[in-house]
């Protein structure tokens, strides 16, 4: 195969997966930053405020940079799923680049000056809809970033951006090379008395993956990719091995050659240094002037009050975890390991509902699962989904075969097609486990944003992606995943399906780019899903029998989704008040010698107590700092909108779950639209009202 003069520029739709090679990305990314330096530069040339147009300014503006992005994702994408040395090599050098160049959009004066003029015509004083939207979120969009600010702190923060692209980058590799610089290999199962079969077996195909043991001489190998050393810590009887895994777990991006501590502290002090060139007394509200909460005390407040509404729960679930430990055990000394929460949690859930996770494994087979997420959202939202023929190479080989191309060999492609026209809505890729080249976690990303038939133009399909690092198969059994994996793959595909259903003819304005507290809504409504008998019934199905989960089985498992729910309530909640705390903070974390013993203080009261006080899990929480914004000061996003889910979901409850009228109401409302009017009106519309906080309490069982 003769390698494309430019790979990752090319404008086919389905991508050529084994022409994007490493060695290619330094060429093919520069000349993309000339041209779209080009299309900047001449929308910076002299103009007569008369001449100005929205197609010609803010279309233009859209267009200018639109081959750049579709590029720089292609990278980053296979830096998330096929990293290399040579891949990383090529990345970081390119990094900085790409940061500068798209910093300086909203610090170019001359460009700034056009859209001002644009904004003060007759034309654009005219404009309705979407297209005033999208005048005014640009306007914003040039203020926020600092398109106002002097010379002399313009340079400073270019500089500062470039910097925090290039650390937050490092933490990224630092968190996959520490989780894959750790295992641990056990020449037999001694060790693993209480580990389900399903969980003997990964560990197996683990090993069998560096080329150790086999079928007949098992060795099994742990690692800590999540569905691979959790059931350790879930159901190893051995403490011993448990406290091991814990303690390898706890390495990730924690001391040696990978420790996060400085990266963390350096992330923290660019970020608030940006906030004050900006204006702002912290990253916090910097961040959320654009969102729903606005201001970083605003989203602590929520965090805070909701966690005062759960705290009694809370207190109520430690007691009688401690309790239930002690009647099981009276010699324990009364205070848990961190080692031993999860292995004791799930006895008692045992105790309370006779229902142990691994018993519905065998009715989650992924196959099942994602064939009957399909069916069922179907019928819901009114589309229709195929899968295509896949063909796989190798990066720099040729594919034989007939089929869309993919960069592994278990990903698969389908077609999105709305029901009553058959039109292409848009395509996506699946690519459900783990790999050591892929990082950990499961996330939603887009590769192309389409949009709908306008003026005599043909729709333009969108393109999007689904990742996660489920529980692999085995020797002699499917992918069997526990029910929290399930909500995983329904979580990422409701975010699928608001990329891939938007229908906004800006293609800023669309899918998933909307402030990011209200993100989660299209992602966790669809879990809600995972918990209805009727819903069930398309993809719980028994992987050797087709037999439908059996309703006793069915009532223990509803019985028990309220185990605990304060405690992983808290949870999150402390995430989100971390999170917020050390960037509202910040200053002070930046000049703390110790990290751990300033979360815990932060923390105190929102985390059960410990015999070993665990170190933060800040120094691997990508989300927070794996790249120069994600979820940072966001994280808290969560939970509200889980509030939002929460009440939206009652819509759906009241018609019978499975509602097209709801479902098609829902699309056209929330999933087709974007960000093409605030997030608050857009719920209000569904729903007819603001939010209600006690629908998530009610559902939660956190009421008295």
């Amino acid at each position: 195969m003769s390698q494309p003069l430019h790979p990752f520029l090319q404008d086919d739709f389905h991508f050529q997966w084994s022409t994007l090679v490493p060695e290619a990305i330094q060429a093919d990314i520069q000349l993309a930053l000339d041209e779209a330096q080009k299309r900047i530069d001449a929308l910076c040339e002299d103009f007569d405020p008369a001449d100005l147009t929205f197609d010609n300014t803010l279309l233009a503006l859209e267009q200018a940079t639109e081959e750049l992005s579709r590029s720089w994702g292609l990278v980053g994408h296979l830096d998330s799923v096929r990293n290399s040395n040579a891949l990383r090599e090529a990345y970081n050098a390119m990094l900085p680049k790409v940061t500068q160049f798209y910093s300086r959009i909203a610090l170019n004066d001359a460009l700034w000056k056009r859209i001002k003029a644009y904004s003060e015509t007759e034309e654009a004083k005219a404009l309705e809809g979407v297209r005033a939207r999208y005048l005014d979120e640009t306007v914003k969009d040039f203020v926020r970033s600092g398109a106002d600010l002097p010379a002399a702190k313009k340079t400073n923060l270019e500089e500062v951006q470039s910097e925090l692209a290039e650390m937050t980058q490092k933490f990224s590799e630092n968190v996959l090379d520490s989780t894959n610089a750790w295992d641990l290999v056990l020449e037999d199962d001694s060790r693993l008395k209480g580990l389900p079969e399903t969980a003997k077996a990964v560990l197996q195909s683990e090993a069998e993956a560096k080329g150790l043991g086999s079928e007949e001489n098992p060795v099994y190998r742990i690692t800590l990719k999540a569905p691979v050393y959790f059931p350790i810590l879930e159901y190893a009887e051995d403490a011993s091995l448990r406290e091991e895994v814990w303690r390898g777990s706890i390495t990730v991006g924690r001391g040696g050659e990978f420790d996060n501590s400085d990266f963390i502290r350096g992330i923290l002090r660019l970020r608030q240094e940006k906030a004050k060139l900006l204006g702002k007394d912290n990253f916090a509200d910097q961040v959320l002037e654009e969102r729903m909460a606005k201001t970083g005390e605003t989203a602590l407040h929520f965090v805070e009050d909701l966690a005062r509404k759960t705290m009694p729960f809370f207190e109520r679930e430690l007691e009688e975890l401690k309790v239930f430990r002690l009647e099981n055990e009276p010699d324990w000394g009364g205070v848990f390991e961190p080692w031993d929460v999860a292995f004791w949690a799930e006895k008692l859930r045992k105790a309370q509902y006779d229902f142990d996770e691994e018993e519905v494994r065998p009715y989650f087979a992924i196959g099942n699962v994602i064939e009957g997420m399909f069916r069922l959202t179907e019928q819901i939202f009114g589309f229709k989904i195929v899968e295509r023929d896949s063909v796989y190479a190798k990066p720099g080989e040729s594919p034989s075969g007939e089929g869309v191309e993919v960069w592994h060999p278990e990903v698969k492609f389908y077609e999105l097609r709305d029901e009553e026209s058959g039109e292409l809505l848009g395509s996506f890729y699946a690519d459900w486990h783990p790999r050591e080249e892929k990082r950990g976690g499961a996330w939603m990303n887009y590769l192309r944003t389409g949009a709908p038939a306008k003026d005599g133009k043909p729709r333009v399909p969108h393109l999007g992606l689904i990742c996660g690092n489920l529980t692999p198969s085995s020797a002699n059994k499917p992918a069997l995943l526990t029910h929290r994996e399930v909500e995983t793959v329904f979580h990422e595909f409701g975010h699928l399906l608001h990329h891939l259903l938007g229908e906004v003819e800006i293609k800023s304005l669309n899918g998933v780019n909307v402030v990011w507290d209200f993100v989660e809504l299209p992602s966790q409504i669809m879990e809600n899903f995972c918990w209805s008998r009727v819903s069930l019934d398309f993809f719980a199905k028994h992987y050797e029998t087709g037999e439908l989960i059996p309703e006793e089985l069915f009532q223990k498992m509803l019985g028990a989704r309220n185990f605990q729910s304060a405690m992983g309530q808290m949870r999150q909640l402390a995430f989100g008040k971390m999170d917020l705390e050390l960037h509202i903070r910040s200053e002070e974390v930046v000049e703390c010698e110790d990290l751990d013993e300033l979360v815990r203080e932060i923390l105190n009261g929102y985390l059960m107590p410990f015999a070993t006080n665990p170190p933060t899990m800040a120094r691997r929480f990508t989300h927070l700092f794996a790249s120069a914004t994600g979820y940072a000061a966001g994280y808290y996003s969560y939970k509200w909108a889980e509030v939002l889910d929460a009440d939206a979901f009652t819509r759906f409850a009241a018609a019978g779950v499975l509602s097209p009228e709801v479902g098609k109401e829902f699309r056209s409302r929330i999933l087709s639209r974007g960000n093409s009017r605030e997030a608050g009106e857009l719920f209000r519309d569904f729903m007819g009202r603001d939010p209600d906080l006690n629908a998530l309490l009610e559902r939660s069982g956190l009421v008295a």
